[in-house]
Formats: C-alpha cells, structure tokens, sequence
C-alpha cells in the first residue's frame, strides 16, 4: 500500500492483496495533492449508452422548448433526474445514410454513432471506420487512470462475418473504435470486467476448474482486508464514510456475480456457463452499470461506453410482457399492437438508464457527485427503425460535466445538425480539443447557457 503522509493520501494509493487490486475513492484526504482544476474530484468522466434499432419516435421527443418541457413516455422514467437533463432534438448522423451503399443501416448506425464516419462497405478484413469520440477522450486523459477506457455490452456477439447485408459484424457490435481500423468490442461477461477492474490474476481453465474456483472464491475485500482496515483507521470520519460506501458497492457487485453464477440456468456437461450473468435482463444491465460507477468512483477510468444491445439485436423482453424479438417489432408497417411493444421497449430501457444516472447522482465525488462531474450521453444513431432513418436522433445527455453543461432544457437544433458537433462540445468540456470529429461542423450551441 502507498505510504500515507500526515499532509495528504495519495492519489494512486492502492490495496493491494494476493492477486487483488483496489483502487480507493476520491477521499478529502486526497485533496492538497490535486487543488486546482481539472484534477481529480472534479475530472470530468464521459460515458455513452447505446439503444439499438431507434425507437418511436412520437413517444420519445418532449413537448416543449427550454425549462418549459414535459418528458414524453418513453423518458418518463428518467422525471426524477429531469434537470439534470439535456433533451436534444434535431441531431442528424448523415454519414449513417446508404450514400450509394445500399441497405445496412444497422451496421451504418453502430459504426457511426461515436465515429460520424461513413463505413466501408465490407464483410471481410479490410473493414474502414474512424476513431470514436471515446477513444478520442480515452488517448487523451487515459494516461492519468489505470485503464484509458471501459467497454462493456449486454449481448453476446462477434467481430467477423457478414452480420448486416454485407456488412462486418464488427460494425454492427461494436460502437468503440480505437482506429479505423480497430475495433473494441465490448466486455459482455461481468465477471470477467470485474476482474479487470480489480486486478484478479486469471489464466484459462476449464469449465470443471472455473466452477469449483467460483466455489472456492474469497472477496476481493477480504484478500486486502488487513490493509484495508490499516487505513480506515487513518481516516477522518467523512471519509470513513466515503470508503464504507466505496467498500459496501464493490461487496454488492460481487453478491450479484456469486448469485448468477449460482442461480443461472443449467448448461450440459463440459460447457461452461456465462459466469456471472443474471437470469433477469435488467439485472444484467444494472450489474454492468454498477462496474461503469465503482471504476469512475475509484478513478480507474474516466471514458466508457455501454451497448445495451448490438445493433440490430434480436433481444427479447418477456419480463416487461414483450416476448418477441426487438429488431422485427421496428419493422412494424404502421401496425398499432407492433408500435406499442417497441414503446415499451423504449421505456424499459429509458428505466434502465435511469438506473445509471441514480447511481452517480448517490455517490459522492470531490466536492459534489458523480452526476455532477459526468457528461452520460444515451441515445442511438437511428431515429425511427422501421424507415431506418438517421436524422431527429434520440440523443440526450445528463449531468453537469463539472460546471461545463446547464442541464434541465429540452434543446431543439435545426434538421441535420451533426451529432458530432454535440461530441465535440462534449470533449471540450472535458479537455479535449480535436480540430474534428468525422463530419463535424463546429461546437454546439447552447450547452452551456443558463
């Protein structure tokens, strides 16, 4: 464990066990060794959730303009956080558009929703994107955390083959892009990211092995308990409590991974079950939201991204009365009973998310919350999924960037404004200052008005 002085604990003070690490939160210990802005406690994290295959849009866009505005059904679950929002209407991904390709707008969308590149038209190795805005942000604050960035998803998928009228997989699973041709596909397995995040030394096993590891398995907690307690006697009472809720998070993350493991379906013998994947969908999506949280909380990363689904996801909703595949229900034809599942499906997500902005507006960071010192941007670079449509995007953001966005406004943007003018505004409240990013015109207005 790092030494601590009688001024100040370090920033990078870690407990460490056997085959453990645990990075600490933002304590008021910490604070002498980063006075000034731009430092921990008020760095800025930059996370984006992915819908798949658009939604309805009647049902998604406010009524309303400014302060003045009513959240639509399906953004009714996000009405406790209703100021801690920026609704945007109006924002455009042309380069998702066929542009002489033909159809595959699904793999167009997930390629472009963080790159605003136009994709090569490929279903082999020669796949041509752009850099996303994530890695972007990731290159350039990456050095200061333990891991640049974070990419988790919530379906299984893959990177090669033809997933999309000729398009590569790779485009369709993969929203994160560390070059043009690099993709980062994201982490599905929970107890795999966890084990990043901690530092659990791991080396393929098989099935029999893992199971009865998973069996044997101590917490993490209890690997850096001595040390742990070393520390908290140290500490002020303010940041006693901040490390019990810290050290409490990170306990529950791992009663979730055990009880998946011990309660998901059976598999046949010899094939090794997802570890750590809730039978329940929304439990599967919270869990992966609650890793996003302890690695801001700990400062492990400050960029990352989430696919709730892959584009063009097939995912089925039975515990919202939906049993049928999500991707066919956006090719309703107009069909009432069709567009009421897919609403619901919206809203269910909506829910979901909201489950991240709660999380970060509970925890404390420096000298407010998470929330306030994030920029969450959830959205999808299709617009309405039966006609494929990539203009009037369902985009918004919540949290207060550190001061840099004015949130509780519903902002409508003329037709076809690049969504990436929104990724550049966003980097800029973070540091970061790219001369473009794909077919950026310039800043977004408004951001920042009170």
């Amino acid at each position: 464990m790092t030494p601590v002085t009688r001024k100040y604990l370090s920033r990078r003070t870690v407990l460490r066990g056997l085959g453990a690490t645990v990075a600490l939160p933002m304590l008021d210990a910490m604070t002498p060794a980063f006075a000034g802005p731009g430092r921990p406690g008020r760095a800025v994290r930059l996370v984006f959730t992915y819908i798949p295959n658009g939604v309805t849009l009647a049902d998604w866009t406010p009524r309303g303009m400014g302060r003045e505005f009513e959240l639509s059904r399906i953004l009714k679950p996000l009405e406790p956080f209703r100021e801690d929002l920026l609704v945007m209407t109006g924002l455009a991904h042309h380069n998702a558009e066929a542009l002489g390709d033909g159809p595959g707008d699904h793999a167009r969308a997930g390629a472009c929703f963080l790159t605003g590149v136009h994709p090569r038209k490929t279903a082999g190795a020669d796949i041509q994107n752009g850099i996303s805005t994530d890695q972007i942000a990731a290159q350039a604050v990456g050095s200061e955390t333990r891991l640049p960035s974070l990419e988790l998803g919530c379906e299984e998928s893959r990177t090669v083959g033809n997933c999309d009228s000729g398009y590569s997989c790779a485009y369709t699973n993969s929203i994160s892009w560390r070059s043009a041709t690099t993709p980062m596909p994201p982490e599905t397995n929970p107890r795999s990211a966890f084990e990043r995040l901690f530092g659990i030394e791991d080396v393929p096993l098989s099935p029999e092995a893992r199971s009865r590891r998973a069996r044997q398995r101590k917490s993490i907690l209890d690997l850096v308990g001595e040390r742990s307690r070393q520390l908290v006697s140290r500490l002020g009472p303010s940041d006693r409590r901040k490390m019990d809720e810290y050290l409490y998070a990170v306990r529950e993350i791992e009663r979730q991974l055990e009880r998946a493991e011990k309660d998901g379906p059976a598999v046949p013998a010899g094939v090794e079950k997802p570890a750590g994947i809730p039978a329940s969908f929304a439990d599967y999506v919270k869990l992966m939201f609650d890793l996003q949280v302890v690695a801001f909380q700990a400062d492990l990363t400050r960029v990352a991204t989430m696919m709730i689904g892959r584009e063009g996801s097939l995912q089925a909703y039975p515990e919202i009365g939906v049993p049928d595949s999500h991707h066919p229900l956006t090719h309703h034809r107009g069909n009432p009973e069709l567009i009421e599942k897919v609403t619901r499906i919206n809203a269910f997500h909506a829910e979901l998310f909201s489950y991240l902005v709660g999380r970060l507006k509970a925890t404390p960071d420096g000298d407010g919350t998470l929330l306030d010192h994030s920029m969450a941007v959830y959205g999808s670079a299709i617009s309405d999924g039966d006609r494929h449509t990539h203009y009037d995007l369902p985009v918004l953001v919540a949290g207060g960037g550190a001061g840099g966005l004015k949130p509780g406004r519903h902002l409508v943007y003329p037709k076809d404004t690049p969504l990436t003018n929104l990724y550049l505004t966003l980097l800029d409240r973070m540091g970061v200052h790219p001369e473009s990013i794909g077919d950026s015109t310039g800043q977004l207005e408004h951001l920042s008005d009170v």
